[in-house]
This record gives structure tokens, C-alpha cells and sequence, in this order.
């Protein structure tokens, strides 16, 4: 009688302890995985790319795309407490840089179009040069300078194009690129006998 109780209880030992393990396993996973919080992940992932982030918030939106990543590796490996928690990084950090790609194109917006305006300057500079030799006595011909001028003008319109599509990024270089060939134009007005403008205090 005392033995077949001892293996009454040892048997409900093994089958709790086989319950306990069962358990502690499926909380250690997370249940279930965590599709909604990664779908909420991937649609702020979304919301951020549409915003610009991948361009004006280029680090926080990849750390936002790795850390999705991370999630589904997690599922993969049947972690889904891990996975949630990749999840929730993902999507509070795709959120975080629609944010910062609002500010981020702003300024952008800013330094691209300070840059067209300097670059139209230096080329109205460039043509006042040029008009003044053409009224005056210019000692060579002015065609290097013309051709310099039209090139610099053609290539600010490329940039004005740009700005007008908001991809304002490459823009301060393109304009620097559009006045390069007026550093020529200005030694052949040099040369020429004409003197740049005084500008206005």
C-alpha cells in the first residue's frame, strides 16, 4: 500500500515538474508570435520611408529595419518574447524617424536653395563682367566667357529641378558644380582688361 502511494506521487512529481517545464517554455518563448506589433512595425517602417527617413533620417530608419529584421529572425528561432521586443524597438524607432526626416528635409530644403541663390549670383556677377566688356574696350574675345556663363546657367537649372521635385540632397554640390567653370571665365575677363564689380555695403 505505502509503495503504490510512493509511485502515485513520484509519477504526479514527474508529470508536474513536465508541466512546469512545459510551461516555463512557453513563457520563455512569448506565447505566440508577435505578428500585430510587427505588422505595426513594418507599417511604420512604411509611413517613414513615404516621409523620407530612408534619405533625411538615414540612421535612425536603418537601425528601425534592423531591428524588424531581428524580430523575424526571432520568430524564426521561436522567440517570440525576443521578437516582440525587436518588434517594438522597430516600430517606436521607424516612428521616431518620420520625425526626424521632417526636420531633416527642412533644413535640406533650406541649404538647397542658399545654394541656387549663390550660384545665381556668382553667375549674374560673371555677366555683368561680361556686359561691361562688351561696352567697353575688351582687349580678347569674350566667347570663353559667354560659353562658360550658358554652361553654369543650363547646369543651376538641372539644380532648380531638382528643388522643384524636393530632392534637395544633391543639390548644394550640383550648384557648386554649375559655377566651377566661371573660376576660368573670370581669368579671361581678367585678362581682358575688365575688373569685377564692386558689391554694395
Amino acid at each position: 500500500m505505502g509503495t503504490r502511494i510512493l509511485r502515485t506521487m513520484s509519477l504526479r512529481a514527474r508529470l508536474l515538474t513536465a508541466l512546469c517545464l512545459a510551461l516555463f517554455v512557453t513563457i520563455g518563448c512569448g506565447g505566440e508570435p508577435p505578428d500585430k506589433e510587427m505588422q505595426q512595425a513594418q507599417g511604420a517602417l512604411d509611413a517613414a520611408r513615404a516621409a523620407g527617413a530612408d534619405k533625411y533620417a538615414t540612421e535612425e530608419f536603418s537601425a528601425a529595419t534592423l531591428a524588424l529584421t531581428n524580430a523575424k529572425e526571432a520568430v524564426d528561432q521561436r522567440d517570440y518574447r525576443l521578437a516582440l521586443n525587436h518588434a517594438l524597438d522597430s516600430r517606436e524607432r521607424a516612428q521616431n524617424a518620420a520625425k526626424m526626416a521632417a526636420d531633416g528635409k527642412a533644413t535640406a530644403r533650406t541649404e538647397a536653395d542658399r545654394a541656387i541663390n549663390a550660384a545665381q549670383a556668382e553667375i549674374n556677377a560673371a555677366e555683368a563682367r561680361v556686359k561691361t566688356a562688351e561696352t567697353g574696350k575688351a582687349t580678347r574675345s569674350l566667347d570663353g566667357p559667354r560659353r562658360a556663363i550658358g554652361t553654369a546657367q543650363a547646369a543651376l537649372q538641372e539644380a532648380r529641378a531638382d528643388f522643384e521635385r524636393g530632392e534637395y540632397l544633391g543639390i548644394p554640390a550640383k550648384a557648386r558644380a554649375a559655377t566651377a567653370s566661371l573660376t576660368a571665365a573670370s581669368k579671361e575677363l581678367d585678362a581682358a582688361g575688365v575688373t569685377p564689380a564692386r558689391r554694395r555695403r
